[in-house]
């Protein structure tokens, strides 16, 4: 059987862009560059979310004393 994996739009670009090889050292830089980018947009996302919930210290100290966890015989 054969299977067919499609490539994100992402990959395409990249594949286009990178069309030849680098260095151990630049890989590395490359995903770095890529990780930071990925994490500086969640932390804009969580921020965004915190200022629309009006969510603070208190909400955090209450999430952590929250029990969600049902018992098996249920």
């Amino acid at each position: 059987m054969e299977v067919t994996q499609k490539f994100s739009n992402l990959q395409l670009e990249l594949i286009k862009v990178f069309n030849y090889q680098l260095n151990d050292v630049q890989l590395i830089e490359i995903r770095d560059i890529l990780t930071k980018y990925f994490a500086d947009k969640a932390t804009q996302e969580m921020d965004k979310l915190w200022i629309e919930n009006k969510w603070n210290s208190n909400t955090i100290d209450n999430w952590a004393e929250e029990h969600l966890r049902t018992s098996a015989k249920d």
